[in-house]
């Protein structure tokens, strides 16, 4: 599991380690067509959701510490709610079994909180209660999705955990969380850690299949490698579901995407949904600093 807050940098660059060249020749020659890559203006939800219908699920990918991307989250679910086209909306941010389904659509935020055991010290409510709450208003339920903390030694310990991902993907899954631990996790974790990664993206799978329904959408609100295609979510759906993949891309502003970073959204997502960026953040370097972070 990567406990590590995300960063877009370094995920890239885990990932530029295994991109096949092909991909890269075939971004730097071609166009990526929409709705592949939404334009960077004007950022309009109602034409940005509406050119991911229809769906059966939509898994929106964020970066965590883009507030940004959390508003688009909320204007997403209010958009399919008010239509009536929204089935439900699953979280990382709380843990499977969690449900606000026997709530009723006038209920506290303090009793949404409690239905989902709610963790704000991992997930500050304040990000996230707003698109919560416009679920909980419209009647929809919010379920939490993420594996819980109990089975996360038992997931640590399941070899079968390194089938589900074909060889290359699960190098790259195991790269992703050295990466994420900051080169801190001794090599003979990597793989314990790794499974409860892929253990996590499939909980959430579970979770939106039996949340969808004929005729709406259920929203999945997830970190983006979580629903990155080649490693997660969406590799443990049904291929009769209709998923599309979302990554919610904070910056950089000052400069396109190059040819390698497109070739890696275009194998990983369906749609990249750029916003502006935020401040960069070290976060390898506040953890070293910690005693006994070696």
């Amino acid at each position: 599991m990567n406990t590590a807050p995300p960063s877009l940098q370094n995920t890239r660059r885990g990932l530029a380690v295994l991109v096949p060249l092909l991909l890269v020749l075939l971004a730097a020659c071609a166009r990526v067509p929409e709705p592949r890559l939404f334009p960077h203006a004007p950022n309009d939800i109602t034409a940005r959701t509406e050119a991911l219908l229809p769906a059966d699920v939509i898994l929106l990918g964020e970066q965590h510490d883009a507030a940004e991307h959390q508003d688009i989250q909320r204007q997403v679910i209010e958009y399919l709610a008010v239509r009536g086209r929204l089935a439900a909306v699953a979280l990382e941010m709380a843990e499977a079994g969690t449900s606000t389904a026997a709530l009723k659509s006038n209920s506290t935020q303090l009793q949404v909180q409690a239905a989902l055991g709610w963790n704000n010290k991992s997930w500050p409510w304040a990000a996230y209660g707003p698109a919560v709450m416009a679920a909980v208003k419209a009647g929809v339920p919010v379920l939490g999705a993420n594996l819980p903390a109990a089975q996360m030694r038992e997931a640590m310990a399941d070899s079968r955990l390194d089938q589900p991902l074909p060889g290359p993907a699960l190098k790259a899954q195991q790269q992703l969380i050295r990466i994420g631990h900051c080169g801190l996790l001794p090599e003979d974790r990597i793989s314990p850690m790794t499974r409860i990664q892929i253990a996590r993206d499939v909980r959430m799978a579970r979770t939106v299949q039996q949340a969808a329904l004929p005729g709406k959408t259920a929203v999945l609100l997830a970190g983006s490698g979580h629903v990155n295609r080649t490693l997660g979510v969406p590799q443990h759906l049904p291929p009769g579901l209709n998923a599309k993949a979302v990554q919610l891309r904070a910056g950089p502003a000052t400069s396109a995407p190059d040819a390698r970073q497109e070739a890696e959204s275009l194998a990983a997502f369906d749609v990249v949904w750029p916003t502006p960026a935020v401040p960069e953040q070290d976060y390898c370097a506040t953890l070293k600093e910690k005693p006994g972070a070696k």
